[in-house]
């Protein structure tokens, strides 16, 4: 049986403080961070080194400083490691999701970069419009949840499985549904500006698409999940479009966690900030290898984990 090993870049929620400190240490990328920092209209260098939890949770901040993480990772993989394989399959949560295009090769860095701080700063204006959020569902019968998400005009933004949906809306029907949960669950407020993926985000979509007509899409190098439905996608412009459309409709990482068990995906990689994607795929997918990394000294554990892929079980035990 070959081995095959995909690349997944995290979402929102999974950065910390000092979170690129220790890439600095690396060749490289101060000059890297400088560029986008121009690019984004945001310090990176300093927000992702001395900034508090506070500052760094903006979402105009987080977007692009939880890209500019995997994406500085992934260089420094292929740097070490050698090139990606073309077959790779790649997948993101999320804000993941622009960074898993660059991995795929459908947009540039720079790019990337662009797309993200646009999708961040205008996600963060819409959330501003009107009082919403967001809050994880953790158990419970899942049409009981979601049946009781539709009766409070909720909506179901991230199905994320092992029994995990985040229920997004208004903040009035949150506390309504965190005061009468549904039977079997639990409901935990997620520290979010707004209620993502859902149509509330309207406003940041129309800029989007704006931002994405001065973008010029390659087809993907490498097949890329989609959030929308799971499936595997190379169209470039196709990938563009549901990367701008994502941001008003629910991230279904349960459809990306079931492609990657029909493609027989036995070993996941996380890019930085990473943790959060890891410990989804060993719940939902037990006996899948999973490793995360957080820093640089996680590197050469990803790439011996990458150079497995495509070759048999007796060639990788080998």
């Amino acid at each position: 049986m070959l081995s095959v090993i995909a690349l997944l870049a995290p979402g929102q929620g999974a950065q910390a403080p000092g979170m690129l400190q220790p890439w600095l240490e690396l060749d490289g990328t101060e000059q890297r961070l400088t560029e986008w920092s121009e690019i984004t209209g945001l310090d990176l260098l300093r927000l992702g080194t001395t900034a508090d939890s506070d500052e760094i949770r903006d979402t105009s901040v987080t977007q692009p400083l939880v890209v500019a993480n995997a994406l500085l990772a992934a260089e420094r993989l292929r740097k070490d490691h050698g090139e990606l394989p073309p077959d790779l399959p790649v997948a993101g949560h999320s804000i993941g999701e622009v960074a898993a295009a660059a991995l795929a090769e459908v947009l540039e860095p720079a790019e990337a970069m662009s797309l993200a701080a646009v999708r961040g700063r205008e996600m963060a204006a819409a959330c501003a419009l009107e009082p919403t959020g967001m809050a994880a569902v953790l158990g419970g019968d899942r049409e009981s949840v979601l049946a009781r998400l539709e009766e409070l005009d909720l909506r179901a933004a991230n199905h994320n499985g092992s029994g995990q949906i985040v229920a997004a809306g208004r903040t009035d029907n949150l506390n309504k549904l965190a005061a009468e949960p549904p039977e079997g669950s639990r409901v935990r407020p997620l520290e979010v500006a707004g209620a993502f993926h859902t149509e509330f985000m309207a406003p940041a979509r129309e800029a989007m698409e704006a931002h994405a007509k001065e973008l010029s899409p390659s087809d993907a190098r490498r097949p890329m999940l989609s959030n929308a439905d799971g499936a595997a996608v190379t169209d470039g412009a196709e990938i563009l479009r549901r990367l701008v459309a994502q941001v008003t409709e629910p991230v279904r990482w349960d459809a990306c966690m079931a492609t990657l068990a029909e493609h027989g995906v036995h070993s996941v990689i996380e890019l930085p900030p990473a943790g959060a994607l890891a410990g989804m795929v060993r719940r939902e997918l037990k006996g899948t290898n999973t490793v995360a990394v957080k820093t640089p000294a996680e590197l050469d554990k990803a790439g011996e984990t990458l150079s497995s892929h495509g070759r048999t079980d007796s060639e990788s035990d080998s």
